[in-house]
């Protein structure tokens, strides 16, 4: 594993971390507690340090699978979660006063049986939830109190897409020292502004989506159709398709014969010179193997060439 500085935190992440989302059973499988620990240990032995997860993968039921994981090794692992979100009537709403974010924070440590998050990250609000001073300054007082350590946004891809980056231009003023961007082969749109001013600032930036939910894998064909409990099948059939050719096109001309399409969509990611780290997927321990190998095709430090 190769490791690299998360900006100005000084924390030292994995350029492979280990996204969570499908262990909330959103993906067309559910996960036992033991099956959650079991890939834990993969990756902690593929030299993976980074975890991300939310508050609403599932009421922090993803969360409770990992912190149920991790209580045997917590100071080997970087974790980053999220706030903005809780469930009511089983629905999933936002939730943005500092009083209701305190909550989320007591509830997502509880969760996590920690105490402390490494990286708290906004997330996917829109810019006017995100300029309440009152909900920062909350925050930034459980960085003082030790429950936090580093603050971050993750970034609404609908802002990203409008190029709307009020919030990242915001965020040295709110102690924000990180953000997590969606940025793979198929959708570069951070390449136009963000990247650069995050690269000008010392932003760390995690890239999320890295394998564009799995269709850089080059598992799927056009014409495939995702299970009803597949979070995928809220897309069309058309934009799946459209996706999916497109990934035949970058397949035939830009991935090398023989070589896995996932690992090299990975590396695609890791060759710009201000991505950290990639929060990929995984459901099992060999794409959790294959993920971390592309470790050994990528610079220890940040690199010079965009891809």
């Amino acid at each position: 594993m190769k490791y690299r500085q998360l900006g100005k935190t000084g924390l030292q992440v994995s350029v492979v971390g280990l996204g969570t989302h499908q262990f909330s059973g959103e993906w067309a499988k559910n996960y036992t507690q033991g099956e959650v620990e079991s890939l834990l240990d993969t990756a902690r032995q593929s030299g993976i340090n980074l975890i991300d997860t939310a508050e609403c993968y599932g009421d922090h039921l993803v969360e409770s699978l990992l912190g149920s994981s991790i209580t045997k090794n917590r100071a080997d692992w970087i974790i980053a979660t999220k706030f903005g979100h809780k469930y009511r009537d089983s629905q999933k709403v936002e939730a943005w006063s500092a009083a209701e974010v305190v909550r989320q924070l007591e509830d997502s440590l509880k969760a996590l049986r920690t105490d402390y998050v490494d990286l708290y990250q906004f997330h996917s609000g829109d810019n006017s939830v995100f300029g309440n001073e009152e909900l920062w300054a909350v925050l930034n007082t459980q960085v003082q109190t030790g429950k936090v350590r580093f603050l971050g946004v993750s970034l609404a891809a609908s802002l990203l897409q409008k190029q709307d980056l009020a919030q990242i231009r915001a965020a040295e003023a709110v102690n924000a020292q990180v953000v997590q961007v969606v940025y793979n082969r198929l959708q570069r749109q951070a390449e136009e502004e963000l990247l650069p001013f995050c690269a000008a600032h010392r932003i760390g930036v995690l890239a999320r989506v890295p394998l564009a939910k799995g269709f850089l894998s080059g598992a799927y064909q056009p014409g495939t159709r995702f299970a009803a409990n597949d979070t995928r099948s809220t897309f069309s059939n058309e934009f799946n398709d459209e996706q999916l050719q497109k990934v035949e096109q970058i397949k035939q001309q830009e991935v090398p014969a023989g070589e896995n399409m996932a690992q090299w969509a990975l590396a695609w990611c890791l060759k710009n010179s201000t991505i950290s780290a990639v929060v990929a997927g995984c459901k099992n321990h060999e794409q959790i193997r294959f993920n971390a190998a592309v470790a050994e095709r990528v610079n220890q430090d940040v690199v010079g060439t965009e891809p």
